[in-house]
C-alpha cells in the first residue's frame, strides 16, 4: 500500500472574493465532511497538508492567513478546519497546488505516493491540482462530498474528467480510512 497524504486545498479563506456568494453554500455542506476526513486521517496517522492560496499577500505566512480568515464574517467555515500542530502548510499563488510550490519536494521527502484532495474549488484548483498530481505519477483520490464548487455542472464535469482522464479514484469520503 502506498503512503497517502490528505491535501486540504484553499479552505483557509475569508470569502471576500468574486463568486464567494455562489461558493459558500457548497462550502457549508463540505466543511463537516472535511472535518470528519481530517479527524479520520489524523487517527490513522495520515499526514495532513494544507495548501492554500496566499491571496496576493506575499509577506504573509499561514498563521496570518488563518488569523485573517478567523476574523472575517465566515469564520464558522474556517474554525472547524483549523490546522493542528502536526499539519504541514504550503502557500500557493495560482490554481495548482504544485505550481511553483515546494509541495512536490515535500511529498517526495515524505514518501507520499497517493494524494487525497479535498477543499475548493472542484472545477478550478482541485481539477488543476489533480492533473498536476497525475502527471507527477501520483495516485489521486477525490472524495466528491469533500470538495466545494461554484457551478454544479462544471464540478460534475471536472470530477468526470479527473476519473476518466487522470485515473483518479472519485469516491465518497466515508469510503476512506474506515
Amino acid at each position: 500500500m502506498s503512503k497517502t497524504a490528505l491535501i486540504v486545498i484553499d479552505m483557509i479563506n475569508s470569502y471576500d472574493h468574486e463568486d464567494a456568494d455562489l461558493l459558500i453554500p457548497t462550502v457549508r455542506k463540505t466543511v463537516p465532511v472535511v472535518t470528519r476526513l481530517l479527524r479520520r486521517a489524523r487517527e490513522h496517522g495520515i499526514p495532513v497538508i494544507y495548501v492554500n492560496d496566499n491571496f496576493g499577500e506575499w509577506r504573509s505566512h499561514h498563521g496570518e492567513l488563518l488569523e485573517h480568515a478567523l476574523a472575517g464574517p465566515h469564520a464558522d467555515l474556517v474554525e472547524p478546519l483549523r490546522p493542528d500542530e502536526d499539519s504541514l502548510f504550503v502557500l500557493k499563488a495560482r490554481h495548482s497546488i504544485f505550481f511553483e510550490t515546494p509541495l512536490e519536494y515535500l511529498l517526495h521527502q515524505q514518501g507520499i505516493q497517493e494524494v487525497v484532495l479535498c477543499g475548493q474549488v472542484t472545477e478550478q484548483c482541485v481539477l488543476y491540482s489533480a492533473l498536476d498530481a497525475h502527471i507527477r505519477h501520483l495516485d489521486v483520490t477525490v472524495p466528491r462530498d469533500a470538495v466545494a464548487h461554484i457551478h454544479d455542472d462544471l464540478a460534475d464535469a471536472a470530477l468526470r474528467m479527473m476519473e476518466r482522464n487522470m485515473s483518479a479514484r472519485v469516491c465518497e469520503s466515508q469510503d476512506l480510512w474506515t
